[in-house]
């Protein structure tokens, strides 16, 4: 994968082009990636006794890996991830 968990990545695709963040979440099955900040979905709780009048929280969900791309830190732009030579 070319991105792990704590980059800064740009999302190059989909609803959310051109967004940034860290990515919290690296899902390597799926193939998929958490963003902070990006593609985020409304999840209704139930009502409980703790918190009885019920709730609406927004969450992040998963984008595919191939959407998002490193950041350069010092462009603002996305790059590559070039491997290291031995």
């Amino acid at each position: 994968m070319h991105v792990n968990t704590g980059d800064q990545v740009i999302v190059i695709a989909g609803n959310n082009k051109g967004r940034t963040g860290k990515v919290l979440e690296v899902q390597r099955q799926r193939n998929r990636v958490v963003v902070e900040g990006v593609n985020m979905r409304t999840k209704h709780q139930k009502p409980t006794q703790q918190n009885p009048q019920g709730d609406r929280i927004q969450q992040e969900c998963a984008v595919h890996a191939s959407n998002v791309m490193l950041l350069d830190p010092e462009t603002g732009k996305g790059t590559r991830k070039r491997p290291k030579k031995d």
